[in-house]
């Protein structure tokens, strides 16, 4: 086991530690200071369980472990899925001590993160994992939900973990698409706030595509770093912390437009930066700095086909909307990021036109 890193978000009597490291899973840590009792219910998927589920066990030594494994895929991101989590903490006849933790993706985390919030109005719940676009956003916050027919993410609680465990050798079976789409939320961070890392980005894109260890530890690091000092900035999204919507007003409006799974949430998230990013008041070699570490990730800069009233009617259910008033993450400059309402109406319709 490589030395590993640890970043704490700072939350008051609820911070956390982010724990980054290569072979953590397989007795490497143990998970027990985190627990809040002796019971534990895993929640994994028909993909991860079969790879790490046993090593997740030898975490957890001396614990009394259930386990469920779901469907795998954003498709099954439902309040239906979220049902046979609750089924299970039932039938097993879970308490308040019990433990819940999500061994997965995006996906499996937030399901197991929302079942552990409504579970007797809230149980302890640990995120491992196992996805790099998982490791550097979704396990790191404490946004917790599932879909809705009508919209990403509509139904949903703030539940905070009690440790992110991030074992960077989960990724070395990560499918490569599945690694790119990660590579989309991690060039977020720097386009958002880290010009200094976007620059990296734009050096180290062939070793991250190649899995190079080394290179994957940093940009998970930093990635957790920048949204680290966000959330613990604003936790609840009242504020600042929207900013890490860089790019999923157009995503999410994507994903729900061509059904969840046809496209990944990175890759929609890539062309929906791009978008935000044409959108934005910058000049236009950042413009073209931005497109080229796109094209460099391997990730789609241009929204498939589905007409701009449908993107606007999908848009007009962003969290974001204040007053049914649209509102975006736009760029000030490749590095800083802000929120507004202000933008240009016939500019927006434009990019929207552009994908009849």
């Amino acid at each position: 086991m490589s030395s590993a890193r640890t970043i704490t978000v700072e939350l008051g009597d609820r911070s956390y530690p982010i724990v980054i490291g290569n072979g953590l899973l397989g007795g490497g840590f143990d998970l027990g200071p985190h627990l809040a009792g002796s019971d534990c219910l895993v929640v994994s998927n028909t993909t991860v369980a079969p790879l790490y589920l046993d090593s997740l066990m030898a975490d957890l030594d001396g614990i009394a472990v259930e386990s469920i494994s779901l469907p795998d895929g954003e498709s099954f991101k439902t309040i239906a899925t979220a049902t046979t989590v609750l089924d299970s903490l039932v039938h097993s006849r879970a308490n308040r001590d019990t433990t819940v933790i999500a061994l997965g993706g995006g996906v499996v985390g937030d399901i197991a993160g929302f079942a552990a919030a409504c579970y007797m109005r809230g149980v302890a719940f640990i995120q491992v994992p196992t996805t790099l676009l998982a490791q550097v956003d979704s396990s790191v916050g404490g946004k917790t939900g599932v879909n809705h027919a009508e919209g990403k993410n509509l139904i949903g609680a703030f539940h905070q973990p009690r440790i992110v465990l991030i074992d960077i050798g989960t990724l070395g079976t990560l499918p490569d698409r599945e690694l790119r789409a990660g590579l989309a939320e991690v060039i977020k961070y720097g386009a958002i706030a880290d010009m200094t890392f976007f620059t990296w980005l734009e050096e180290n894109m062939p070793a991250l595509l190649g899995k190079d260890t080394d290179a994957l530890a940093y940009a998970i690091q930093r990635s957790c770093e920048i949204k680290a000092e966000v959330v613990a900035a604003d936790e609840r999204e009242a504020g600042r912390r929207a900013i890490l919507n860089f790019g999923h007003t157009f995503g999410h409006a994507i994903e729900h437009c061509q059904g969840y799974g046809e496209w990944l949430h990175g890759e929609a998230v890539a062309a929906g930066m791009l978008m935000a990013a044409e959108l934005s008041d910058i000049g236009n070699t950042d413009l073209q700095r931005f497109r080229a570490l796109i094209a460099a990730a391997g990730l789609p800069a241009t929204p498939p086909a589905i007409g701009s009233k449908a993107m606007l009617h999908a848009m007009g259910m962003d969290k974001k909307v204040i007053q049914k008033q649209l509102r975006f993450v736009l760029l000030e400059e490749l590095g800083r990021a802000m929120v507004t309402a202000e933008h240009d109406r016939s500019r927006l319709l434009q990019l929207l036109e552009a994908a009849d």
